[in-house]
C-alpha cells in the first residue's frame, strides 16, 4: 500500500484537470500491469477523483479571488453597486411621480 500512496502523490499538480475517464484509464493500466489489485484500483480511482474535485474547487476559488482583486484595482462597479444605484433610481422615479 506504500506504493499506492506514492502513486497518488506522483499525480500532484495535474490532478485538478483529471477527468473520470483519465482516472479510470490510469487505474486500468496499473491493474493490467499487476501493480494494483482490482480493489486497490477502485479505491485509487475514487481517491483520484476526490482529490481532483478538491483541487479544482481550490483553483476556482483562487481564480475568483484574483479576478476580484483585479476588478477592485480597475475600480469597476460591482453587482452590489449597480443594485444600489437601481434602487436609488426607482426611489427617485417614485418620488418624482408623486
Amino acid at each position: 500500500m506504500d506504493d499506492y500512496a506514492r502513486k497518488i502523490g506522483l499525480l500532484g499538480l495535474g490532478i485538478a484537470a483529471l477527468t473520470k475517464e483519465k482516472a479510470e484509464g490510469i487505474v486500468e493500466e496499473l491493474v493490467a500491469k499487476g501493480e494494483l489489485s482490482e480493489e486497490e484500483g477502485r479505491t485509487l480511482a475514487k481517491d483520484l477523483l476526490k482529490k481532483s474535485e478538491t483541487q479544482r474547487n481550490a483553483l476556482e476559488k483562487k481564480i475568483a479571488q484574483e479576478v476580484k482583486k483585479a476588478a477592485a484595482k480597475l475600480n469597476l462597479a460591482t453587482k452590489d453597486d449597480i443594485k444600489r444605484l437601481e434602487k436609488k433610481i426607482e426611489a427617485a422615479k417614485k418620488k418624482k411621480g408623486r
